[in-house]
């Protein structure tokens, strides 16, 4: 499906990703994966407390609540009700989970930094379920929160401010959900949810073309070119190809719900950096979004590489204030 030739330096993409692709289309997902046990206890000396909720008991998919502890104190400077990040883990679709420690301990400070509730979404992955699943995972949440059954949801977080957020794979989720929601042809679909907008940082986004930073970094130690092709092949429906609307944004009706977008007022932040031979994929959509008029925040910068907000605290805490700021203005 990928249809280009490999570097003489290119190494084994199931290797590179410690993963086995079984005789029944399965993977066996072999690299260590530690996992993080929510923290709910109000006494614990934490800033942020944790607790996991079932979505869809059948699809084993479930939320992880964020909640600051500063909430808990009406004499804080917190206001009674929080910002709403609805938050989706990247990992190329086929690994990672919201309990995996990095992804955890990300969410933890993008409570605290921002202020905010955070809802990380478990959504099922590729190529056991191939997309839509995760997308319908992820629009299947939102109609969870909207029910309103969660106590901390409840109490605590602010319907009516409310973005999809995501990382890598997870920003891809959060794009195609806020695209089907903004696509609903009821008004009140998501009532009394409302999304502000999206926040999609270093976006998993891709074409059978290869751009000029995926030729540049062909031999990226991260995530060379032909491990995303890999990726891609294992999430992507039977049979397409990676023109297809779920990895390249130009395709299908994606651009025409844009224009829907901008009518509800939603805002995006776009975030990469020109280590990512993604890069050129991510500034692409967002020149996408803004010729259709939506209101885009673009931070693109030197050096880094894909996943680096993930798990370097410095770059980590550079896009929580920059998150901070966005939802404040």
């Amino acid at each position: 499906m990928s249809g280009q030739p490999l570097s003489p330096h290119a190494v084994d993409p199931f290797q590179h990703l410690k993963i086995f692709l079984n005789s029944d289309g399965t993977l066996s997902r072999l690299r260590e994966d530690p996992h993080t046990s929510p923290s709910p206890d109000p006494n614990l000396p934490i800033p942020v407390l944790t607790k996991d909720a079932p979505i869809n008991q059948s699809n084993n998919t479930f939320a992880r609540i964020f909640l600051p502890r500063k909430a808990l104190d009406h004499s804080s400077s917190f206001p009674t009700k929080l910002p709403l990040i609805v938050y989706f883990h990247g990992g190329g679709f086929i690994l990672f989970s919201a309990a995996s420690n990095f992804f955890h301990d990300l969410c933890v400070n993008l409570a605290k930094d921002v202020g905010s509730i955070v809802v990380s979404v478990e959504y099922r992955l590729a190529p056991e379920h191939r997309l839509p699943a995760a997308y319908d995972d992820a629009v299947e949440a939102l109609h969870w929160i909207k029910a309103q059954s969660n106590d901390w949801l409840t109490n605590y977080a602010d319907y009516s401010n409310c973005y999809l957020m995501g990382t890598s794979s997870g920003a891809n989720i959060a794009y195609r959900a806020g695209l089907r929601a903004a696509a609903a042809v009821d008004h009140y679909y998501l009532d009394p949810l409302k999304i502000k907008g999206l926040i999609l940082a270093q976006p998993f986004f891709g074409g059978t073309k290869r751009v000029p930073s995926e030729l540049r970094l062909e031999n990226d130690l991260v995530l060379p070119p032909h491990v995303s092709d890999m990726m891609w092949e294992l999430s992507l429906p039977v049979g397409v190809d990676r023109d297809h609307e779920y990895c390249n944004p130009r395709a299908g009706d994606g651009a025409r719900v844009l224009d829907r977008v901008r009518q509800l007022g939603w805002r995006v932040v776009v975030t990469g950096c020109d280590g990512d031979p993604l890069v050129d994929h991510q500034m692409a959509l967002a020149r996408l979004m803004e010729e259709k008029g939506v209101a885009v925040v673009s931070r693109f910068v030197e050096g880094g590489c894909h996943g680096a907000e993930v798990r370097d605290p410095i770059k980590q805490k550079q896009l929580h204030d920059l998150v901070k700021d966005f939802i404040a203005s």
